[in-house]
């Protein structure tokens, strides 16, 4: 433990925590799975309905998410020639470039690293289900979308009751491809927090992480006032925001109003 300041402690700063939720413990949201499935409120047939239930159910109970952590200080913002924002991780390779997640971590002490995954095992189901049974493959695939945001999202819920109980408020997650924080800063999230090791993901040449369920996100630990505590990714700022097909029904992937 380090003295962080009066009325607070902080973990071991810059340490990779590895995280095992208990198994049965993480819900995967139906509608979420829905959601990302592309149904609009369609009508289901029951035997349709039984089947996805089915698949969905099968990997909540096959499948058990792991992840890791790390929490580091954040340096003195810099900026490069033409402007960009860069915020460093003080004992991390890690400087954060962009105006969204400089906005999204003013006035925060701390960035907790995130790494979160369904595992190896998983992928493989999905490859071989997507050939095999392309319509169950389509149900995983969702249902493994909204599995692992269900996964990150106990993960945060974990980082953040820690921060609390060392005196801390936190904002909500920011991963990278959102706004303008570029996918080019996965491979030093991974290796801040171990996450090859720990968790088994990597990143391709093009930045996407393998398992493709995996998620990397940053939360922030504050003194006081949460700096955009309520501010959601914003798609106006989002690179897929031209092909996407949520915004072209009016809603988002995070499944809210855009």
């Amino acid at each position: 433990m380090i003295d962080a300041g009066p009325s607070h402690c902080a973990p071991e700063i810059g340490i990779a925590r590895p995280w095992h939720p208990e198994p049965g413990t993480i819900s995967i949201n139906r509608a979420e799975a829905l959601h990302y499935l592309g149904y609009r409120g369609q009508e289901l047939n029951v035997e349709l309905a039984e089947r996805i239930e089915a698949i969905i159910d099968d990997l909540e109970h096959r499948c058990t998410p792991r992840g890791t952590w790390a929490l580091f200080p954040i340096g003195m913002p810099l900026r490069t020639d033409d402007g960009m924002p860069q915020v460093p991780l003080e004992g991390a390779a890690v400087t954060l470039s962009g105006f969204d997640i400089l906005r999204h971590l003013r006035g925060a002490r701390y960035a907790a690293v995130l790494a979160c995954t369904l595992g190896i095992e998983n992928e493989r189901r999905l490859r071989t289900a997507a050939v095999q049974q392309p319509l169950e493959g389509a149900v995983l695939d969702a249902a493994c979308s909204a599995y692992v945001e269900a996964a990150v999202s106990a993960l945060d819920g974990h980082v953040a009751e820690l921060a609390a109980r060392c005196g801390f408020s936190t904002n909500r997650r920011y991963s990278p491809g959102y706004g303008d924080l570029p996918l080019s800063s996965q491979p030093c999230l991974l290796a801040a927090t171990n996450a090859t090791r720990l968790a088994g993901i990597t990143a391709t040449a093009g930045n996407l992480l393998l398992p493709s369920k995996s998620v990397t996100a940053l939360i922030g630990w504050f003194d006081g006032e949460v700096a955009d505590a309520n501010d959601g990714p914003r798609c106006s700022c989002c690179p897929a925001r031209g092909g996407c097909p949520f915004l072209a029904h009016g809603e988002t992937c995070l499944a809210r109003t855009p």
